[in-house]
């Protein structure tokens, strides 16, 4: 069984990419050209990705979250700024690199996308959200990205709540359905709730067994395991985070780093899958906390390294 650990949006190992610029609209409107610093912004974004896309490659890591916020202000229907075709070269040099080097990229829109809101605004802002990744994906021509939702809102039951993000799931372009995974939350949507929706729209269930933890419903048995990776037509991903720590309170934050002894009882356990997985580290310090991570996995165990980030068990 094959494991490629990954990390998410930005990289503390170079200095000048740890976070990406932004402008709200209140700035944008009292900027003497808008548009311009916007341009200005998108272009040092852009090539900021391009520098941890490098790091990327060079330490063998194949698996990345590329951040929802290089574009700002790209859903705000008052902004009229075309983000794609000015940019076109820097994007293809980005997919280029991307794909040559066989890396997975994912996004996850923040907590405002929500498919399955009671208010029409709300919905109507979702779609938009998902058209700005899907406008990325391809301008970037991407041919490993998802985009990663939560089930979102239970407003009136998660039984209606489910059919609301089914209903408007099948309202989405074709194009933009097959691009969609769901994870299970840490509040509302359990790993039983998830893996049904999941089946009945035909798409992959990512498990965050962190979420898991916080949210358990029915025990994560072999069974249940295999059912979930099952919905991924490809090699299948999963989310891992330790919390914070032991808490009730702060349980569900994720802490700077990843407890390796936690980790590998995780290993032990998925490993009876007998599948090949990539799993997203959700922990605060990012690339350093998956380097930490891979130190202490070749001090505490035999596992088998085939390169930085990938091993066997």
């Amino acid at each position: 069984m094959q494991i490629r650990l990954g990390y998410a949006s930005i990289c503390y190992s170079i200095s000048d990419t740890v976070g990406f610029k932004t402008i709200n609209y209140t700035n944008y409107l009292q900027a003497a050209d808008g548009n311009s610093k916007l341009d200005l912004i998108i272009r040092h974004n852009l090539e900021t990705l391009s520098k941890i896309i490098d790091y990327n490659i060079k330490n063998n890591i194949h698996f990345f979250r590329i951040s929802s916020n290089i574009i700002p202000l790209a859903t705000m229907a008052s902004v009229v700024y075309d983000y794609i075709t000015p940019y076109q070269h820097l994007y293809e040099a980005l997919g280029k690199k991307i794909n040559q080097h066989n890396m997975r990229v994912d996004f996850h829109p923040n907590e405002y996308c929500i498919l399955n809101s009671t208010k029409k605004e709300v919905v109507s802002n979702a779609v938009a959200i998902l058209e700005y990744h899907y406008k990325l994906i391809t301008a970037m021509n991407l041919d490993k990205a998802i985009i990663l939702l939560h089930i979102g809102s239970s407003v009136f039951g998660k039984e209606n709540a489910s059919k609301r993000f089914a209903n408007n799931f099948y309202k989405l372009p074709k194009e933009i359905q097959q691009l969609i995974a769901i994870e299970n939350d840490d509040k509302i949507y359990n790993v039983e709730d998830t893996l049904k929706l999941a089946k009945e729209l035909q798409i992959p269930f990512v498990l965050d067994y962190h979420h898991y933890r916080c949210n358990k419903g029915v025990d994560l048995d072999l069974a249940i395991l295999k059912d979930i990776l099952s919905t991924f037509n490809k090699r299948p991903k999963v989310h891992y985070s330790s919390p914070k720590n032991k808490t009730k309170k702060d349980f569900r934050s994720h802490h700077d780093y990843i407890n390796p002894f936690e980790f590998i009882t995780f290993i032990e356990n998925v490993k009876e899958s007998n599948q090949d997985i990539d799993i997203m580290l959700e922990a605060k310090c990012k690339d350093e906390a998956l380097f930490r991570l891979v130190r202490n996995l070749k001090l505490y165990t035999d596992y088998k390294f085939i390169d930085d980030t990938t091993f066997e068990v």
